[in-house]
């Protein structure tokens, strides 16, 4: 906390002396960077498109591309025009997704001296562990490539097994968790605020009891991935008492903050941890030559893109996400939201260009016209399954709009990996169509003041804000299609 600043420009000097005689290095001239504006001059912001071309050769087996050597695991992810993204995961860098929440809980303990959860059985919530190899890397989810690295003093409360942990289908996996904690002392539960909630309902429908109630040493709660405020009521309510909340920032390039203080808000940034951080103020992430900013230049209540470069060998990374410090005594930030628009209210991660693609798909081989569409969640408060509501104004409406709503529901699934798993896993209903009345879309820009001009609706959006508008625009007749 209080050597931030100097940590991260150390860790820069170290991560540009790493890398001189990687293949990157020697593209960037990293021999001549001194500084960090020696820096910026040579290393232009990247996205993972741009950084494909280097991720080949690695594939290729070539080493000393992005780092010394080559990466001991690719982090599989979701991407966006190329797929699926495979994000080195080196030596160096994986005691940062290691050690980083380990950090958060020792940080909790030392402020709340709770210390006996640790005594319990702990559960993680987690992709399964078993790793297929490309280009002779090992390559899986993170969460899955994690669970390799649980320390040795975890290992003997860790649940659920690992036999367990490596069904892939979310059901039957859920399923076998539940047999294998309802009766243990859980004292720590972990994972994404979805894949809780429906570990919790399945809890509750098997025993008839609260969560809490059930386990009634269950006293840390550990969150992160999506933003929590849309589960945050009904997960207490399943829990049925107070619990303590731990919520980290994690990602496949990196753990970058965790919350350190049940008493202070946002999270602290990972500023000693392999990772050199750079903030571009969000309004101009997008320009050709934006503002580059250090920690030392930041400010509270900015809106900035994180930036990244790492010693898991990316440099001058656009990651996608905005934060917003909240303290820079010591550096502590909050998650604000994506550069672009998107949807990840259930760890899905998916973009617009991905939705565009999936509905054109469709559209084309079914000869369907469309005026205009938007994509928005709908979490679902009761016992049925969220999903996502697909608000289309047709030209010319297909005959059968549920058999539609399955063909762009295929497409992005085939373009999304997370967004698979979330249905393949019964996690999420499939997509719903919502068909709006005729110039619908041009009514509810007139309603909000919005019709002209620059102004456009946006593809997809994070919440319901566009879509609770649109609602007054729906077809009466057909109803919204279910499938």
């Amino acid at each position: 906390m209080e050597t931030a600043v100097a940590d991260q420009q150390s860790l820069f000097q170290q991560l540009i002396k790493t890398a001189l005689k990687t293949e990157f290095g020697k593209d960037h001239d990293f021999a001549n960077i001194k500084s960090h504006e020696d820096f910026v001059k040579r290393v232009p912001l990247r996205d993972y498109e741009a950084f494909k071309p280097y991720i080949e050769k690695i594939k290729e087996g070539k080493h000393n591309i992005l780092w010394k050597g080559q990466p001991i695991y690719f982090a599989k992810t979701s991407g966006t025009t190329s797929g699926v993204k495979y994000i080195p995961i080196t030596k160096e860098s994986i005691p940062n997704h290691i050690n980083t929440a380990r950090n958060a809980l020792l940080c909790y303990m030392a402020e709340t001296g709770n210390s006996k959860f640790a005594d319990g059985k702990l559960i993680f919530l987690s992709g399964s562990p078993e790793l297929e190899r490309v280009g002779g890397i090992p390559t899986g989810r993170l969460s899955g490539i994690v669970n390799h690295h649980v320390p040795k003093y975890l290992r003997s409360n860790q649940l659920p097994s690992f036999t367990t942990n490596c069904i892939e289908e979310w059901e039957e996996k859920l399923d076998k968790i539940v047999e294998e904690t309802i009766r243990q002392d859980m004292t720590l539960i972990s994972g994404i605020p979805p894949w809780m909630q429906m570990y919790f309902d399945r809890l509750i429908e098997k025993s008839g009891k609260k969560v809490g109630e059930l386990f009634p040493h269950f006293s840390v709660m550990v969150q992160g991935g999506v933003n929590f405020e849309p589960y945050k009521a009904k997960l207490y309510e399943s829990i049925g008492r107070p619990v303590d909340c731990i919520e980290l920032f994690p990602a496949s390039e990196g753990f970058f903050a965790f919350q350190d203080s049940q008493k202070e808000p946002g999270l602290l940034l990972n500023t000693n941890s392999g990772i050199f951080f750079e903030f571009v103020p969000a309004a101009e992430i997008f320009n050709e030559n934006p503002t580059r900013l250090t920690l030392r230049d930041v400010k509270v209540g900015e809106n900035y893109a994180l930036i990244i470069s790492s010693n898991a060998g990316l440099w001058g990374y656009n990651i996608g996400d905005t934060v917003k410090f909240v303290s820079t005594n010591p550096y502590r930030l909050v998650v604000t939201g994506r550069t672009k628009h998107f949807i990840s209210a259930f760890g899905e991660h998916v973009i617009g260009e991905e939705v565009e693609a999936a509905l054109l798909q469709a559209a084309n081989e079914e000869h369907i016209h469309i005026t205009e569409f938007t994509v928005a969640p709908r979490i679902s408060t009761d016992a049925g399954k969220s999903f996502h509501e697909w608000f289309i104004e047709f030209e010319n409406k297909p005959e059968d709009i549920a058999a539609f709503a399955r063909k762009i529901d295929d497409n992005l699934r085939n373009r999304n990996v997370y967004y698979d798993d979330l249905i393949a896993g019964n996690i999420l209903q499939r997509l719903k169509i919502s068909p709006i009345q005729k110039n619908g879309f041009i009514d509810y820009m007139k309603s909000i003041g919005k019709l002209g001009g620059q102004n456009k609706v946006p593809r997809l959006s994070n919440d319901r804000t566009i879509a609770d508008g649109l609602s007054a625009f729906v077809q009466q007749q057909p109803a919204p299609a279910e499938l």
